[in-house]
């Protein structure tokens, strides 16, 4: 893949938080599905397993799974959380996202 998927140590501390209440060995799977208001969506899931052909976004002590669909339409792209005044979530910095909408969970491309 020519441009890989990132994760700044916010995220990963905030992933670290929520996999503590998981059950052992589960990692964070992002993955891109249809709907939303602007197309595409973001969906986050703990899983325990990993498909053999899944970019494995590791470090910080914590694992991050994407499908390969799914990584197509992040490339480049960078998962962050984010803690301001509106609340705390995850923000996911695509650059092939071309718009998206006002609460930031959908995008187009």
């Amino acid at each position: 893949m020519a441009s890989a998927v990132a994760l700044t140590e916010r995220a990963a501390r905030r992933i670290r938080e929520i996999l503590k209440s998981e059950p052992p060995g589960s990692m964070l799977r992002v993955s891109v599905a249809g709907g939303g208001c602007s197309g595409f969506q973001y969906k986050f899931d703990c899983v325990t397993a990993q498909a053999e052909d899944d970019l494995v976004l590791a470090g910080d002590g914590v694992t991050v799974l994407v499908d390969p669909v799914s990584a197509q339409y992040m490339a480049g792209a960078e998962i962050d959380f984010v803690d301001d005044l509106i609340g705390s979530s995850f923000r996911i910095n695509n650059p092939l996202a071309t718009a998206s909408c006002g609460c930031g969970t959908s995008f187009s491309v």
